[in-house]
């Protein structure tokens, strides 16, 4: 009897549908719709999708713009410079043959080359300008990626007989010389007299012309060779550095180790990251600032759907009355508003997502045609390191993007969609 009664009470309870049924998703998306009552509603909706739109597609933009600068600076920057430099410590640097060859077979050392390097002045008919001169050997300028794949007029070959030297375009450019034409190097520090050392003058034909892409580096840098940079800077049988590249750039630690037992001699050490060590946080800073600037388009966005979730909660509170009175739980109250709230942010991440895409995939060319179109000179290579505005996505930044915003756009769904299922019905209907 017990039983009966209890297996008829279970029948007579609203036990409501399943979670997620199909009239939950269809009175949740017509609530979405634009109607004449809740037009401002369905205004404060679209703001919300265009916020998220604009929010996402910007943070992918700016991330991926970050992330090619940090990674075109790196590549052209120690391209040029190497991973690690050996200066000379206790006596002057006249045994580096010996010392390449012990670097050369320390494993994971790719390219290991002697230099003699100065700061002279250089100067044409035209205009006069500071370098930076390195003196190098042949087998190693063509063993130089910065150098050796960047060549744009002119050639290598020959380097250490033809007696000329290989400048960047931009120093060209200031100089106003071309291939063939001649410059004149000039350093404090030439000939030692009776009255102390005497400035020392040559001229130089060029015979190469190379562009890194970074415009710093194509306005200072002059090579040389090897040979005639030990006679013009009084460096007979010296060199005044040893730079090496790794295979691994990231593990300078372990490398330096390696290093340290091989060399054999004293010497200074330093790498790339103590050399660029500044640049390199700088850039870190402002990637990670702007990240959390740009996040905040985002939660503007997230407050907009709980504001136009709040009001649209109070315009249906009549038509939540009548549906918890035709039997639908609190719990289904709860999705339906959970999901129109969810609807916006999955649609505003997945149009952001697509456009941040599309422009960042095509960001030289947007800036090209804006710049002809307009008249600009957006990303001026005179201000800046790069002669492109670079731009590389990263999976894992884009990932990052997309789950924040979703999980900000849930999170701001939740306290509307409760507020919806602990409405009375009775206080709603009462004036009714």
């Amino acid at each position: 009897m017990k039983d009966g009664a209890s297996a008829a009470m279970k029948q007579g309870e609203p036990t409501g549908t399943r979670p997620f049924a199909r009239f939950e998703w269809m009175l949740a998306f017509r609530y979405l719709r634009a109607r004449r009552a809740s037009g401002f509603v369905s205004v404060i909706a679209g703001f919300s999708f265009l916020g998220i739109s604009l929010g996402v597609a910007t943070l992918i933009v700016v991330m991926s713009v970050m992330n090619g600068f940090h990674i075109e600076l790196m590549n052209k920057i120690i391209g040029i410079n190497g991973h690690i430099f050996l200066q000379a410590s206790e006596r002057p640097l006249d045994d580096f043959d010996e010392v390449v060859d012990r670097i050369s077979k320390v494993a994971g050392v790719k390219v290991v080359l002697p230099m003699v390097e100065s700061p002279a002045g250089v100067s044409s008919q035209y205009q006069q300008a500071g370098a930076l001169v390195r003196g190098i050997r042949e087998k190693d300028i063509k063993r130089l990626p910065g150098i050796a794949d960047n060549v744009r007029l002119g050639t290598l070959d020959g380097w250490d007989t033809a007696e000329g030297v290989a400048i960047g375009q931009r120093l060209a450019e200031n100089l106003g010389v071309r291939i063939g034409d001649r410059i004149t190097i000039l350093t404090a520090r030439g000939a030692a007299t009776p009255f102390g050392m005497a400035p020392r003058i040559k001229a130089y034909p060029v015979n190469a012309i190379f562009q890194i892409g970074v415009t710093e580096f194509d306005n200072i840098f002059v090579y040389m060779p090897f040979e005639e940079a030990q006679a013009f800077f009084n460096k007979e049988e010296e060199a005044t550095v040893i730079e090496a590249f790794v295979d691994e750039p990231e593990r300078m630690d372990e490398m330096r180790q390696r290093l340290d037992a091989h060399v054999g001699r004293p010497l200074i050490m330093t790498d790339w990251r103590q050399r660029n060590k500044s640049f390199f946080e700088a850039l870190k800073v402002e990637r990670t600032v702007m990240f959390f600037i740009l996040t905040l388009i985002v939660l503007v966005a997230a407050l907009n759907i709980i504001s136009g979730l709040i009001m649209l909660v109070k315009d249906k509170g009549r038509a939540i009355a009548i549906l918890r009175t035709m039997g639908a739980t609190r719990g289904a109250i709860m999705r339906i508003f959970f999901i129109t709230g969810s609807a916006i942010g999955f649609v505003g991440t997945i149009f952001g997502l697509l456009l941040g895409l599309l422009v960042a995939h095509n960001l030289e060319p947007i800036r090209q045609s804006l710049n002809s179109m307009m008249g600009l000179n957006l990303f001026d290579p005179n201000f800046y390191y790069l002669s492109r505005l670079p731009s590389v996505v990263i999976l894992n930044d884009v990932l990052l993007i997309v789950s924040l915003t979703l999980t900000l756009s849930l999170l701001a769904t939740i306290f509307p969609a409760w507020r919806a299922a602990k409405l009375d019905p009775v206080e709603a209907l009462r004036y009714e």
